[in-house]
């Protein structure tokens, strides 16, 4: 949800830059002698789900903060001049394709979390010491307590340098995928997002343990654990990591979850992105660049194979579509806009931001996609959130299991080569150029690229299905782009401003047969400054 321009800066940050070692490496022996552990303890997944589960049957208890007040002093600067020292960190120096270095408390996550090595079944816990961190500013470290405690971790590329995965703050985390660019996040659970009643705030339920699995010598796939807990429900994790040489990150992801009480909304593997502004609504603008965004679009595969685009907006207000399902295929939210020409933003590279995919793993039975647009003026919040919410009651003493893949790439990871994907969304003036403009006419220009529609020639039989749930379409028709492979459909929208805005729905038809998938969009006539 919106978040301060210091969090998100400092979040960008953490995730984005590399971490320029300071020190030579050092021996096994030396590296096991500087990292302070606990007594090692049997544990399993099924020893973390009877943790999860008995807690759930106790009220619950946020944990209390300490040490608030130097937390407080700990901002983005102090924060930067803190760094976590990479000889130490877990694994660094055996025989593990990935290390893990640890996160310092800070004025944006002040909830430490319990960090634990996880071999041979057998746990024991990292403790903290400021000799793992580096302070650039003396009198920070004088301040630092023996045991604040962690704000989280990242495992680290083969280099040691560079990270891909990190996980830090409630239960957020976040992958770079294959292009090295951070973007998006996800979340271990969404609990009540953007509720009507406001008896009903939203929850951010924290992930408060984590147990990091020691990869075998060479593997290219890592095994994390950690335990949930918040007010609603307490939860436990399993997230099996596959970060080939090449390709994209993927994640097999197993929740548990354990109401504590009656849940009015659950999100089931949340995404959470930023979109401020495209090419399909700039009036939004304001800023030099022709667009902004992590992400442009929801897809959607449904549980009868209905592909579906639905483009991301800015709304005047806090929007909340559903889209009902039965055992979907799969969705995320991605960035097809991979053209640098369409951002100029060379310091944070909007065209290599990765896209997530959700591919549920078994039957979820009957509920929708979820999506959460707020409207924003700036490209530091994260206004846009995806999730699955289950049709059946969510209430104690269930035990729920939902097993999914999450890839994080830079393309779609089955895109349906059946139908034409959509590639843009531009909105004009409507009306044909040279002739007299009917007022309140809007023309919607959508292209499409793929499929059926590459190796076709030029034809104008071509049906444009297009609908709208008020107002009077008009003019539709579709040609081929000259010199191009793909496809444009037109149409007019008359539709008069109102409380509600214009759903509307468009795909490409010949002989009956689909061409495209289904482009969704929703319109808020009236804001424009072609209308008159």
């Amino acid at each position: 949800m919106p978040t301060s321009p210091d969090r998100r800066r400092f979040l960008a940050a953490l995730g984005a830059l590399p971490l320029l070692s300071l020190h030579g490496m050092i021996s096994n022996e030396a590296q096991a002698a500087t990292l302070k552990m606990g007594e090692a303890e049997t544990f399993d997944i099924e020893t973390l789900r009877a943790r999860a589960r008995q807690r759930a049957t106790t009220p619950y208890r946020p944990a209390k903060l300490e040490h608030e007040a130097l937390l407080q002093d700990i901002d983005f600067d102090a924060h930067q001049k803190i760094r976590f020292r990479p000889d130490h960190a877990l694994w660094g120096n055996e025989e593990a394709a990935f290390s893990a270095q640890a996160f310092h408390l800070h004025r944006y996550q002040k909830h430490p979390v319990k960090l634990y090595e996880l071999r041979e079944g057998r746990a024991r816990e990292i403790l903290f010491d400021t000799e793992l961190f580096d302070f650039l500013d003396p009198k920070m470290k004088a301040r630092v307590p023996e045991d604040l405690g962690f704000a989280g971790f990242r495992l680290m590329n083969p280099d040691g340098r560079t990270d891909w995965l990190a996980y830090q703050g409630a239960s957020y985390f976040r992958s770079c995928g294959e292009q090295n660019q951070y973007g998006q996040s996800a979340r271990g659970v969404a609990v009540n997002t953007a509720m009507p009643d406001p008896a009903l705030p939203e929850e951010f339920p924290l992930f408060t343990a984590f147990w990091l699995e020691k990869p075998e010598p060479g593997s290219t796939t890592v095994t994390l654990y950690a335990l949930l807990e918040g007010e609603s429900l307490t939860g436990a994790y399993r997230f099996t990591w596959h970060k080939p040489r090449q390709g994209p990150v993927k994640a097999d992801v197993d929740a548990w979850l354990y109401p504590r009480k009656d849940i009015a909304r659950l999100g089931i593997a949340p995404l959470t992105s930023m979109y401020w502004y495209g090419e399909n609504d700039r009036r939004d603008a304001s800023d030099w660049r022709p667009e902004v965004h992590d992400t442009d679009g929801l897809a959607l595969w449904t549980g009868s194979g209905e592909r579906i685009w639905r483009p991301l907006g800015n709304p005047p207000r806090l929007m909340v579509n559903s889209f009902a399902d039965r055992n979907p295929r799969g969705f995320g939210l991605l960035q097809r806009d991979k053209n640098f020409d369409h951002y100029q933003d060379d310091g944070v590279f909007y065209e290599k931001r990765p896209s997530v995919w959700v591919e549920p793993m078994g039957e979820w039975g009957a509920g929708a996609v979820q999506l959460v647009e707020i409207s924003t003026d700036d490209e530091i919040y994260d206004n846009i959130v995806a999730y699955w919410v289950p049709a059946n009651p969510v209430q104690p003493p269930q035990e729920l299991h939902f097993a999914y893949r999450l890839h994080w790439g830079a393309e779609e990871p089955y895109p349906a080569g059946n139908v034409a994907q959509v590639t843009s969304t531009r909105l004009g003036k409507g009306g044909i150029p040279g002739q007299p403009r009917p007022p309140g006419h809007t023309k919607f220009a959508i292209d499409f690229a793929g499929g059926p529609l590459a190796a076709m020639p030029p034809r104008y039989d071509l049906e444009v299905v297009v609908t709208a749930s008020r107002g009077t379409v008009s003019g539709q028709y579709a040609v081929r782009v000259v010199g191009t492979d793909r496809w444009r459909a037109f149409f007019d929208l008359d539709a008069t401003p109102g409380p509600d805005p214009v759903d509307l729905r468009l795909f490409l038809r010949l002989n009956g047969q689909p061409l495209t998938e289904t482009w969704l969009y929703q319109y808020f006539p009236g804001s424009q400054p072609w209308r008159s």
